[in-house]
């Protein structure tokens, strides 16, 4: 197999590196920047294509890694001509094979999403990576990239795309909250004095201490904390605390997520004074 990207960013060349690692096939890149496709092919090994026609015929496969919005426009834009027979796939997290490329079997053609469950932040670096990366597939090709992805040593799901946009909601929680949790704790570190690196610094052993217990017991079981022990004069005192509306109610919502587990960790305790400080 073939396989052609139209996309030049980060997730199209890092995917593309990955697969020319692994021994496959890569024909080359076609982006409307011609300098950014030049580059993903010398970095790939593989031939930069000038037109998306040309890049057609010489894939089996065609990655669509464009921007999330820009997908579909992009799939209307091919010469439909030129499908039958082929590919089409991206790797959008929310959006479906079918919404993505509508009314593909008309054209002779099949269409796939294969979403890497993994940030990719780097060009020149992720790739190195994605051999740890969980991927969930869904569309007409979904079997046979499955079998792909398990031969190159990656666990694999497929979804129905029923559920895609709740898979990627998921995801989000798992991944860009966090991120929006991490700047509020940075924040409140800075007003007691810290620096924004002291900060980083001071919370990295917290963090990752917590995250591998997470992943090794599971959320509910690595629950510690004011909220897991009832103390509910704690939690009255940081909600009293935080100025911001905004990052009150950030830290009121994520409590009582979080009130929701510790009574399920602990059904004899009384969380009844808890859930009424967080109305």
């Amino acid at each position: 197999m073939k396989i052609g990207f139209i996309g030049a960013g980060k997730v199209g060349v890092s995917l593309g590196k990955y697969f020319a690692k692994n021994g496959m096939e890569i024909s080359g890149y076609f982006s409307r920047t011609e300098s950014s496709a030049r580059e993903a092919a010398e970095f790939t090994g593989s031939e930069l294509f000038l037109s998306p026609d040309q890049l057609i015929i010489s894939s089996d496969a065609v990655f669509l890694t464009v921007t999330d919005g820009a997908i579909k426009d992009t799939y209307l834009s091919l010469p439909k001509a030129l499908l039958k027979g082929k590919q089409l796939c991206h790797c959008s997290g929310a959006m479906s094979a079918e919404e993505a490329f509508p009314d593909i079997s008309d054209f002779g053609a099949k269409g796939t999403s294969i979403h890497p469950l993994f940030p990719v932040n780097s060009k020149s670096e992720s790739y190195k990576e994605l051999k740890n990366s969980f991927f969930c597939i869904e569309g007409d090709c979904a079997e046979e990239w499955k079998d792909i992805f398990s031969a190159l040593g990656n666990p694999t799901r497929i979804i129905d795309s029923s559920i895609k946009i709740r898979y990627h909601a998921a995801c989000c929680v798992a991944s860009n909250l966090v991120c929006g949790l991490m700047e509020e704790s940075k924040a409140l570190l800075e007003q007691c004095g810290f620096s924004g690196d002291e900060a980083i610094a001071a919370l990295e052993p917290l963090v990752m201490s917590n995250i591998r217990r997470i992943l090794a017991v599971g959320p509910t079981a690595a629950l510690t904390g004011p909220v897991e022990r009832n103390d509910v004069s704690t939690v009255k005192k940081h909600i009293s605390c935080i100025e911001n509306d905004t990052d009150s109610d950030i830290y009121r919502s994520v409590t009582k997520k979080l009130t929701e587990m510790a009574q399920k960790r602990h059904p004899e305790s009384d969380y009844t004074e808890m859930k009424a400080l967080l109305r």
